[in-house]
């Protein structure tokens, strides 16, 4: 907790004498034009890759990034899909990026089930994966194989957003844009995915 504390501190004496106006205006309401579900791990952050304000980004993480597919409300818990509904219906946004990395830890699990042998509710939550494992089964390499699921990983999030009715709308009403990205973490890269073709291609 020391480390925490002493970084508000700093933040109080570095960054806060020149954001206060911004946080001001922030006390007021969010007002982000976009949504970014990205993985939990600590070395993808949204707001550092995009060097983003405060106020800029309502993101959404969560052990892959992955999105569940819609379902009624009734069934069980939905933290996912309660901050997408609350997003897409209380603000401004203008496009959702889905954000996998380079080694991730969730695809790690989704590919070897001893992963998350030990981990309570890791197994229930990476089974959603499975449809990106199962296209990903012809590469026998295992380095591949994990950088190829991290990509379909996302394409598949970006396929259940569209179950979801009031992004499905907008989408097609033109109000809503959906991207899909991957963020190499050791080269500090990040590829589009592009909706043409259907491949990843590096941000220069």
């Amino acid at each position: 907790m020391d480390r925490l504390i002493e970084g508000y501190r700093e933040f109080r004496r570095k960054r806060w004498p020149e954001e206060r106006a911004h946080f001001a205006e922030l006390a007021k309401g969010q007002r982000p034009e976009f949504l970014v579900i990205a993985c939990s791990d600590s070395r993808a952050d949204p707001a550092t890759i995009f060097s983003a304000r405060p106020g800029e980004l309502f993101v959404i993480r969560n052990v892959a990034a992955i999105v569940p597919p819609y379902e009624p409300e009734e069934s069980t818990h939905h933290g996912t899909s309660a901050a997408i509904a609350f997003a897409v219906l209380q603000l401004p946004l203008r496009g959702i990026l889905v954000m996998g990395h380079a080694q991730c830890g969730g695809i790690a699990a989704a590919l070897d089930d001893r992963v998350a042998e030990k981990i309570p509710f890791l197994s229930s939550w990476i089974d959603l994966l499975e449809p990106a494992r199962q296209r990903t089964a012809h590469v026998h390499d295992g380095g591949a194989r994990h950088t190829e699921m991290e990509r379909h990983a996302v394409r598949l999030s970006l396929e259940r957003l569209m179950t979801f009715p009031f992004v499905a709308e907008r989408v097609r009403a033109g109000s809503l844009a959906l991207h899909g990205a991957r963020f190499g973490i050791a080269e500090g890269q990040l590829e589009l995915l592009e909706s043409e073709t259907g491949a990843f291609q590096r941000i220069e």
